[in-house]
């Protein structure tokens, strides 16, 4: 497949950049959530592409279109005993519907056990944030047992949401489902446990469509044609800024812009910007569709990576030497003090990559707890992420890239199909990975 390359020029006379932070806040304060398809996440997308031309940069935008959602303005209110709204957040992909009025009921945590006990056809189920089931089976059990709606419990605590899309296919839900604030959920239920009748009304006024996006990519030429592609999702969800997810990678992605201005390197290094990752991978999945023979050495994501403790070759072992041989070049307190990992998981931009073959890596780098607990809502704001912590993960994330971009004994390879199934059998991912539509190996 023939390339765009694109070549790096720096004025001499040009300003300097401004810090990745700097550039993180402006971006999250003058646009909010970047949900992909939307006019905050286009705006947000050229900002950034003016800044990398002015870091000598051509930027280039890929666009492709998607099945794609927007939030309307979606109510729950409690009928009896007492009127009151709730605190919700439809999951992506809920369609919109006219008001309808139904009693609730528990489903605890959807064992069979649990629904066998009560009666669902017709009513609003109230989820525990303890299940098991994945969505797509969430989805197929409350289709089968006649369910009207499902308010799923959130995790946290302290009115958290924990936006996220209910059809990593991107096909509209048969039935709404909501994510419900914790303290409210648990007030559902010990009504129903005392034999008090609750009723709700719920009207959806979000609704899918198909929208236009874009990935943004810039390649820094080689010596060789063999390439690192070191990538980030570029869309949030909406509720919030989008500044722990993934705004941590997009700043990450562009400090390594500013790195390797002027750089001599053995391998060629692309940077990619995605959309579409928080709907179904989107734009990691067009990126590695359209890799065709192009030589890739390894994909490394950055998805939410805080200071980095350790790095991660993702179950390909044939990636752990040359991750051991950057480990050990590092000198003394800068060794990441868990070393290489090898442990595979699914559901980020690394996974189209390793399914089209391609050995991928990531970080270990844990963010806060106080700040973490706050992804995908509407305080996932830049005040979570502080100007060190860009910095230092930036540090070692540009560390590594050199390395590995100098690693001339690190050579392009494609795992077969079988190879790449083991990659995921031999972490037990094939549940899940069905349940997301991306098992790609036979029933």
């Amino acid at each position: 497949r023939a390339m765009l390359v694109v070549c790096v020029g720096v004025s001499l006379g040009a300003a300097e950049p401004a810090t990745p932070h700097a550039f993180l806040e402006k971006l999250c304060d003058d646009f909010g959530g970047r949900l992909t398809g939307s006019v905050a996440n286009a705006g947000a997308m050229e900002r950034l592409a003016t800044e990398l031309r002015a870091l000598g940069y051509a930027p280039e935008k890929i666009p492709f279109t998607m099945p794609g959602w927007e939030r309307g303005d979606d109510r729950v209110e409690v009928l009896a005993p007492f009127a009151r709204r709730l605190r919700v957040a439809a999951l992506g992909y809920a369609e919109a519907h006219a008001a309808f009025d139904a009693d609730i009921v528990d489903l605890g945590n959807a064992k069979d056990s649990d629904l066998d006990k009560v009666e669902t056809r017709g009513r609003i189920g109230v989820l525990a944030p303890t299940t098991a089931l994945q969505t797509s089976e969430l989805v197929a059990m409350a289709v089968a047992r006649g369910l009207r709606a499902v308010l799923f419990i959130n995790r946290e605590g302290g009115g958290q949401l924990l936006a996220r899309t209910g059809s990593f296919s991107g096909t509209p839900l048969p039935i709404p489902i909501y994510s419900l604030a914790q303290e409210e959920g648990r007030w559902l239920q010990r009504l129903l446990a005392r034999g008090t009748p609750v009723r709700l009304r719920m009207e959806t006024k979000s609704r899918c469509r198909e929208v236009a996006t874009a990935n943004l990519r810039l390649v820094v030429p080689g010596r060789v044609v063999s390439r690192l592609v070191v990538g980030a999702h570029f869309d949030s969800w909406d509720l919030g800024q989008g500044a722990m997810d993934n705004g941590i990678g997009i700043a990450q992605l562009y400090a390594l812009a500013v790195a390797l201005r002027g750089a001599t390197l053995h391998h060629t290094v692309e940077l990619i910007w995605f959309n579409g990752e928080e709907q179904g991978l989107a734009g990691s999945r067009l990126a590695s569709a359209q890799l065709g023979t192009t030589p890739i050495v390894a994909m490394m994501n950055l998805d939410m990576v805080g200071v980095p403790i350790g790095v991660n070759a993702l179950g390909d072992d044939s990636l752990v030497p040359a991750l051991e041989r950057w480990q050990a070049a590092r000198q003394g307190t800068a060794r990441l003090v868990k070393g290489v990992e090898n442990i595979n998981w699914v559901g980020s931009d690394h996974t189209p990559y390793q399914l089209a073959g391609v050995r991928a890596l990531t970080f270990n780098g844990p963010i806060p707890r106080e700040s973490v607990r706050h992804y995908h809502d509407m305080a996932d704001t830049i005040d979570k992420v502080s100007p060190q912590l860009i910095d230092d993960s930036a540090a070692v994330i540009v560390d590594g890239v050199r390395a590995l971009a100098a690693d001339e004994t690190l050579q392009a390879e494609r795992r077969s199909p079988s190879e790449t199934e083991k990659l995921f059998t031999r972490f037990g991912l094939e549940k899940r990975m069905k349940a997301m539509g991306l098992w790609a190996f036979g029933p």
